[in-house]
């Protein structure tokens, strides 16, 4: 596994913390769209390489994905394993910390299809 030591200070630089408030710090890190959704594609379906990643129907950039892979490796939420050979062939996986995000992200969904379909119809069911 590939472990990234930050200092505080060094994540500070990555990270615009607005306030002292839980849910304010919560969605500094995870109020982005793309760390959500990088988060959720490693729920559910498992480890994920680069270009998986770039391969989902949301089409993110390259760039926006190595800087969410590198902020959520610094908060612990996920790990690379590096894969001897190419860098591309790196898998990505939750660890403990980002697994706990589990409920909070199928509440989110069951939130989104009770109140969003008459919007967007086409919102998919929680499998």
């Amino acid at each position: 596994m590939h472990v990234v030591k930050v200092t505080k200070a060094k994540l500070d630089k990555q990270v615009d913390w607005r306030s002292v408030c839980p849910v304010s710090s919560a969605l500094d890190i995870l109020g982005d769209k793309w760390s959500l959704l990088i988060i959720r594609d490693l729920l559910t379906k498992g480890p994920r390489t680069y270009s998986d990643f770039l391969e989902s129907d949301e089409h993110i950039s390259t760039n926006i994905l190595a800087d969410r892979l590198h902020l959520l490796t610094c908060l612990n939420l996920i790990e690379r394993s590096d894969a001897e050979g190419i860098a591309r062939n790196n898998a990505y996986k939750l660890t403990k910390s980002g697994e706990a995000l589990k409920p909070t992200l199928f509440e989110l969904a069951k939130w989104s299809q009770d109140n969003l379909k008459a919007y967007n119809p086409d919102i998919e069911d929680i499998v």
